[in-house]
């Protein structure tokens, strides 16, 4: 009798151990067998801009948070309208990209920025003999067609006394900067440092360099940035969560081992030129995090400072409220 009578307490005691295992484990955040599928979309084609998210895919560091992302282009529509849609849940765009887009209220928000200081600037064949803002006069200037360009053209003319209407814009889109420059189609165009100006140093090419964000601070702003919409943010933080986790460890990884960065890079697109991608790595290896604490730390006085700019000259209605437009809430 004395030992049925202990049997049910061993056996319901076995039972609630067994619940709180099994709750243990469901509530410990442990990833579903089935990984969640998840789309990101590039601004362009793949460059070591984009370095860390291949990484993080294929160290698994995406599958260690139960997800399975695919990496795009965009075929029709820019990122930004992408990511908006739902369609893709990150991507890549730039903070002109995200405030504009959010002055026309489409809810974007930056999650990251994926280099800390612009490495970009004007570009010109040394030969050019363009040292500064004001040698502008009387050159041809090729770009993308932007009106942002222009302003940003004539700004940094105007600081120096330098007149503008002596400038020759020509539209030239995705030619290559180093044969338009060379048929004197155009006489410089605005470059990303670490992409066109190393491509510039292993083909042997001199280049004079204006870097923009050192000659005015307004335009120190970050670009590219990782986005997401606030869709997501509301509704399913737990995923912004997990993927940014991952991605912080792709670029953290690129900026520690950048020759291991850039092979994975190389393998996932391998028509890619491997001694530009190589070089590349290792000049953003010192610039994704720069002189901030973290990877992917945003300042409001960045995004406060571009954004004013941007309405002080019209490209935006209204100044929006840079705190929505960014968060480093992933990051921290």
């Amino acid at each position: 009798m004395k030992t049925g009578k202990m049997i049910k307490p061993i056996v319901s005691f076995i039972i609630i151990i067994a619940f709180v295992i099994a709750f243990t484990a469901c509530s410990s955040g442990k990833k579903p067998d089935t990984p969640e599928k998840v789309t990101f979309v590039l601004d362009w084609a793949p460059n070591t801009n984009h370095t860390g998210i291949y990484v993080a895919k294929e160290k698994g560091f995406y599958r260690d948070q139960g997800l399975e992302v695919e990496i795009i282009q965009p075929q029709e529509g820019s990122s930004d309208t992408i990511v908006a849609s739902g369609k893709a849940q990150f991507g890549i765009s730039y903070q002109e990209g995200v405030t504009y887009a959010r002055a026309a209220g489409v809810p974007l928000v930056s999650i990251a920025a994926v280099i800390q200081h612009n490495t970009s600037g004007f570009a010109s064949l040394k030969e050019k003999n363009i040292l500064s803002p004001k040698d502008f006069e009387g050159k041809t200037y090729g770009g993308w067609g932007s009106e942002t360009e222009i302003a940003t053209i004539k700004y940094l003319m105007d600081q120096e006394g330098a007149d503008f209407s002596k400038v020759n814009i020509m539209t030239t889109g995705d030619a290559d900067f180093f044969q338009a420059s060379a048929s004197g189609q155009i006489d410089f165009a605005w470059i990303f440092e670490g992409w066109a100006g190393i491509e510039a140093k292993l083909k042997g090419i001199e280049l004079n360099y204006i870097d923009l964000g050192r000659i005015a601070p307004v335009f120190d702003y970050y670009t590219p940035v990782i986005i997401t919409n606030e869709d997501i943010l509301k509704n399913n933080k737990e995923l912004a969560e997990s993927f940014m986790k991952a991605t912080i460890k792709g670029y953290e990884f690129a900026i520690e081992n950048p020759d291991e960065a850039a092979e994975i890079m190389i393998s996932a697109v391998p028509e890619l030129n491997r001694e530009l991608v190589v070089e590349s790595q290792r000049f953003l290896a010192e610039h994704y995090k720069g002189d901030a604490e973290k990877w992917g730390l945003q300042k409001q006085e960045v995004w406060q400072r571009y954004t004013d700019w941007m309405y002080e000259n019209g490209f935006i209605e209204e100044n929006i409220d840079v705190t929505k437009a960014y968060t480093n809430e992933f990051i921290k």
